[in-house]
């Protein structure tokens, strides 16, 4: 106690030592070392030298130090003979209370030990009356304890007797529990006195109870009993001493049995989900049968104490099973509450069992299953959205080709698919987000793995979606053929409109879509992380992106060769037909040129409906850069009519035109737009050079030459009003006419005043064609 646990000040530290030496009076118990005494601390122990002390202090210490040593020591002086004082006065108080208290003690027991023995006798008096009554009662009592026994024996003799009776009430009644009761009661009986006394009632209780146990073994393996009924009969057969543990297999088999009728049936799901708005509905179909089921449970590990692992396995087969209709069931397309509902039906089977049941963990087995169900309804989701988008663009198109109706305009097929892949694919992330908000034990488990799964579907979805696409469009001929897509569609008509719709679709996918889809995901199914590093991120926005737009180039490319290609058909027959070296003088514009402008004004109102109109920005040549058309025109004729000798005109001609080229620069083929003007121009530039490469493989006589003139002069205006390049077809026009003369056997020109009136003769017929035309 003399060692100082914590930094004190002075006068703590001297009053705890004050307080030591009072109560430790023995100076063996402080530590008194000499060494300790070598300092000026040493003023506190019990073997204090006061010269050693006094002899350091001066050494220590100068004049200033002494006198202010001396100052403390007289104020620590009075301080302690104050605290003294107190001490004194507070120990004194309590031996005066000490005292007082002592003698109300002593006042208090003076009277206590006469009270004692008073006490005594009168306990003494009380002991000895009661031994007299005892004595007196003693032989009554006895005899009243014999009398009572004797009773109790008749009761139960009486019990033996009236037995075979209430077991017969019992069986009436089918109050079979209550007759078991009974005769296990009375077995004790029947075993010590049944074959003397009682033989008679332990036959007929015998008799009765053979009746009970052929009724109980009848109800455990009768199919029309409730598996609670099965259980309470083999609960009763083992108090009988019955071999229970025999039956223990078909019991199972018949418990296995029993989980059939437990099953969700398809069937039923349907009928009351379609009957009731509310899906928790269908619980009450099936909440008794659970119950049931849970109450067969207890009896049966009852019955069986080494039976966990065989119900633990009926009750994870009817877990599975529960699954495997829930499979069945979203095959079809339901809503997102149905499904909710359906699984909350399973976990509330799942709960039941598992408090009968806790050992076989089902919650946690009915997870992995769970994982499975919900990630097949996410990508039945995404499936069913696929064919409704795919519906929309084909299921129309064959229903006219049967009924023959006129198709609707391709306006309306854009709108309705465009709406279809946006407000599907928002209506998918508001659906399956319900999956998040669910409080579902598994679905709260699963919900990284929910976010993971929508993403993917979404990555899988476009990239499906763009397969299908390509069927439609018949750019992948053989797939289309196997799923029977291209089956009954018309080519030439619908299937271009088609591929046109697909093209300006993928646009709108790739603009619009994916940004808010990307956006939406971002906000409501961010998270995730279940997929390994490696796999990269589940939606890759940027991916999909190209690929629409790479779509979109295809199909705008493959609808204007499906278009050049009909063109080309009919120019093609146009220039196969005649006999060109004998044909004769031209008399009128040649009927394919209105066969080309209607293909053409066909084109135009396809691609109105779909494209959106661009800047019309017409190109025309420049006289620094060349003639115009008329110019070229005149030259042509001027050059045809100032020679006579043949083969020098064509010479002539053939160098006319290898200087125009050099001296033009005409960009033909530029990139093709989404826009209206861009792809008429387009179908138009390729149908010229078509038209360029037919006439370079025949042979024209004048009136050939004449001919083609005339139908290219026709077709100049009506071409530069369609197209937004008039510089590019004014050349390939002159193209066409070049061509044309070089594989003319005399190719001399139209004059102007015949041809000028062969033009307006076709233009006054053709107004009169549509004036008649309503």
């Amino acid at each position: 106690m003399g060692v100082d646990d914590v930094p004190l000040d002075d006068k703590a530290k001297r009053m705890r030592d004050l307080l030591s030496s009072f109560y430790s009076p023995d100076p063996a118990t402080s530590s008194g070392n000499s060494s300790n005494f070598d300092s000026l601390d040493a003023i506190n122990t019990t073997s204090f030298d006061a010269d050693q002390y006094m002899n350091l202090l001066v050494q220590k210490s100068n004049l200033e130090g002494l006198l202010q040593k001396h100052v403390e020591m007289a104020a620590e002086i009075k301080n302690l003979d104050t605290d003294l004082q107190m001490l004194v006065y507070e120990n004194y108080n309590k031996f005066i209370s000490a005292t007082d208290t002592i003698k109300r003690m002593k006042n208090n027991i003076v009277g206590m030990e006469a009270n004692m023995e008073q006490l005594l006798e009168k306990i003494m008096s009380v002991q000895s009356r009661s031994d007299g009554v005892n004595t007196s009662l003693f032989e009554k009592r006895e005899h009243i304890e014999k009398l009572h026994h004797t009773r109790n024996l008749l009761r139960k003799v009486q019990f033996i007797y009236d037995l075979p009776a209430r077991l017969g009430k019992c069986i009436k009644s089918e109050a079979y529990g209550d007759a078991v009761r009974f005769y296990t009661g009375a077995m004790p009986i029947f075993k010590a006195y049944g074959d003397s006394s009682f033989q008679d009632c332990k036959q007929a209780s015998e008799e009765a109870m053979s009746t009970v146990i052929k009724i109980l073994q009848g109800k455990l393996f009768s199919d029309t009993e409730s598996i609670q009924t099965r259980a309470e009969a083999a609960v009763l057969l083992k108090q009988l001493d019955f071999p229970v543990d025999s039956l223990k297999a078909k019991l199972f088999e018949k418990l296995e049995q029993s989980l059939e009728d437990l099953q969700l049936k398809t069937e039923e799901i349907t009928n009351v989900l379609e009957n009731s708005n509310d899906p928790t509905n269908l619980a009450t179909t099936n909440d008794a049968s659970v119950h049931e089921f849970v109450e067969a449970i207890r009896a049966y590990r009852v019955i069986f104490p080494n039976s966990e692992k065989q119900i633990i396995k009926l009750a994870q087969d009817l877990i599975t099973k529960h699954f495997e209709i829930t499979q069945q069931y979203i095959k079809e397309h339901i809503s997102v509450s149905k499904f909710l509902g359906v699984l909350r039906i399973i976990w509330r089977d799942v709960l039941l069992m598992d408090e009968v049941l806790n050992e076989a963990f089902l919650p946690d087995y009915s997870l992995e299953a769970a994982q499975g169900v919900v990630k097949q309804y996410v990508a039945s989701t995404f499936s069913h959205l696929l064919r409704d988008i795919s519906d929309g663009l084909t299921v129309n198109v064959q229903t006219k080709r049967k009924e023959g109706e006129e198709e609707l305009p391709l306006q309306v097929a854009l709108e309705t698919s465009k709406n279809a892949v946006l407000k599907g694919s928002m209506d998918v992330l508001v659906d399956l987000h319900y999956l998040l908000d669910d409080n579902l034990g598994f679905l709260l488990k699963l919900r990284d793995s929910i976010i993971d799964w929508v993403q993917e579907g979404f990555q899988d979805f476009f990239r499906a979606l763009d397969k299908q696409f390509l069927l439609l469009s018949g750019k992948n001929k053989s797939a289309s053929q196997e799923q029977g897509l291209a089956e009954g569609i018309v080519v030439d008509k619908v299937l271009a409109g088609l591929v046109l719709v697909l093209a300006q679709l993928s646009v709108f996918i790739e603009q619009t879509v994916i940004p808010k889809i990307t956006e939406e995901i971002a906000t409501s199914f961010s998270g995730g992380g279940v997929r390994s590093f490696e796999n990269g991120p589940a939606f890759v926005p940027g991916e999909i992106c190209r690929i629409f737009r790479s779509d979109g180039e295809k199909f705008l490319h493959h609808y204007i060769n499906m278009k050049t290609q009909r063109v080309s058909v009919l120019l093609k027959k146009r220039f196969k037909a005649p006999n060109w070296v004998k044909h004769k003088e031209p008399r009128e514009v040649h009927m394919f040129v209105d066969l080309f402008l209607q293909e053409l004004e066909a084109i135009g109102a396809e691609v109105k409906q779909v494209l959106p109109q661009g800047g019309l920005r017409r190109h025309r040549r420049s006289e620094s850069n060349g003639s115009t058309t008329s110019s070229r025109s005149n030259q042509l004729r001027d050059d045809r009519m100032t020679r006579t000798n043949t083969q020098r005109a064509r010479s002539q001609l053939l160098e006319t035109h290898l200087a125009k080229l050099f001296k033009q620069k005409v960009e033909i083929f530029t990139k093709t737009e989404f826009t209206q003007e861009s792809v008429v121009t387009t179908i138009v530039k390729f149908c010229l050079k078509s038209l360029l490469e037919f006439v370079r493989l025949q042979t024209f006589n004048r009136s050939g030459f004449q001919q083609n003139q005339l139908d290219i002069q026709f077709l100049r205006a009506p071409l530069k009003e369609t197209v937004e390049d008039e510089a590019a077809i004014d050349f390939l026009l002159d193209e066409v006419i070049v061509g044309t003369s070089e594989r003319c056997l005399d190719p001399i020109l139209l004059e102007p005043p015949i041809l000028d009136k062969l033009i307006q003769a076709k233009l006054a017929k053709k107004r009169e064609e549509n004036a008649i035309t309503p």
